[in-house]
């Protein structure tokens, strides 16, 4: 348990935020896939890298992997270990088994792959086995599901005897995490086509070299969270870049809308907020490309009294937890209302629409994390607004293992 109360409203401070969790693990998943060695500096420190870095050394035949909490690992080492000689078994925590894999699965089985499930149909644990002949290099995938498995496929693609051609069926979530993907891919020498809604990638190396990853813009919702609660803020964090590849860079228009300013610098950013800021009375944002930072956004128009309307949400409720549910029952607790609204209010017929309504009243709330590192930092900033406590706090070490040491560095001043 962590009991926070920021008695100090006015923040300064210079934070160096850790690696992008997702840009260490796609470069750590190509280093994987290619021959040629490579450099990776500023690699994430998070649980979920540290994990991928561990299971990477420990490949042999006929051994266990077991990846934890860590989706990305085992989605990106599901499709790794498909096309890899040998046996080894792929497992996860509890609640990793309780997250469906079954799309990926079964368009590694359609190039080849041999992957059975060990206890349910379409869950981990996977046993891998050698695969069988790879002669197909087209496939159809559902792109309305989570876009790590689409990541998971364009990375194997180039090293494929043919490639592959990959068709992407339906309405696309995450699109920019899959860009993500195709751009570092790019920074290794692979070329590719995307037209329409069909991707191709002809056989080829990766070309190894050096890399620095950029800071991670997820870690600096919270920042901007911080900002949003505070009476004044200048908030320096080092090691983000402007023209990211990360879809959650796109923080730094939803928060102009609530009057925080991003100044780019030599070394990262500036957040910064006047006194007397004026807010709007309602926040609309589409999340399909972002869905990292919706809880952090959601917490903030319930800390603030603002009227919040979203869609792209749909991949919450298979992360880590049921964001959906989790944010429902921890914002009642400070009289927040966060609820589906009905079909027919949808300002498009397959838009879900969630609505944010009502404004944090703190009676010394206790706040649930659900094994949810994003649940405990995304509500942590509501500690300016009086006092709070959040359960399991250690949570955090899944994508940012300093979270509460540099969160210390801000209250304080630093």
């Amino acid at each position: 348990m962590k009991k926070l109360n920021f008695s100090n409203k006015n923040l300064k401070g210079t934070i160096k935020l850790d690696g992008s969790k997702s840009i260490s693990n796609r470069l750590l998943a190509i280093q994987a896939l290619t021959t040629q060695d490579f450099s990776i500096e500023n690699l994430s420190t998070s649980k979920d890298t540290v994990t991928f870095q561990k299971i990477m050394t420990a490949i042999r035949d006929g051994v266990t992997l077991d990846c934890g909490h860590a989706g990305t690992t085992f989605r990106f080492m599901t499709s790794i270990l498909a096309f890899k000689k040998g046996s080894q078994i792929l497992t996860g925590s509890k609640r990793m088994q309780e997250r469906p894999i079954g799309v990926l699965v079964d368009a590694l089985r359609e190039l080849g792959a041999d992957i059975i499930y060990l206890k349910n149909e379409g869950y981990p644990p996977l046993k891998i086995s050698n695969p069988k002949s790879v002669d197909n290099y087209k496939l159809t995938i559902q792109s309305n599901i989570s876009s790590q498995y689409i990541s998971a496929l364009l990375m194997l693609a180039p090293t494929l005897p043919k490639g592959l051609i990959l068709t992407l069926d339906g309405a696309m979530v995450s699109r920019s995490y899959i860009e993500m993907t195709l751009k570092i891919m790019s920074q290794f020498g692979i070329s590719y086509q995307w037209i329409e809604n069909t991707i191709t990638i002809l056989p080829q190396d990766y070309i190894g070299k050096p890399m620095q990853v950029e800071a991670d813009w997820s870690a600096a919702s919270y920042y901007y969270s911080l900002a949003a609660f505070s009476d004044t803020s200048e908030i320096n964090l080092e090691g983000l870049f402007q023209n990211s590849v990360q879809g959650d860079s796109v923080m730094v228009d939803i928060m102009s809308k609530l009057n925080i300013k991003t100044t780019f610098t030599k070394k990262g950013i500036l957040i910064s907020k006047p006194k007397n800021n004026p807010l709007p009375e309602v926040l609309e944002w589409d999340f399909i490309n972002c869905p990292d930072i919706a809880q952090t956004v959601i917490v903030i128009c319930g800390g603030l009294g603002i009227v919040g309307m979203f869609t792209g949400l749909e991949t919450l409720k298979i992360k880590e937890t049921d964001r959906i549910q989790a944010l429902k029952d921890e914002l009642l607790k400070i009289q927040v209302f966060f609820m589906e609204l009905p079909g027919r209010l949808s300002k498009t017929s397959n838009a879900i629409n969630y609505l944010v309504e009502g404004k944090a009243v703190l009676d010394q709330p206790i706040f649930s994390t659900y094994n949810d590192h994003r649940m405990a930092m995304a509500f942590a900033p509501l500690a300016l607004l009086g006092e709070i406590e959040i359960e399991n706090p250690d949570v955090v070490v899944k994508s940012y293992s300093k979270f509460w040491d540099d969160l210390e560095i801000v209250r304080q001043n630093k």
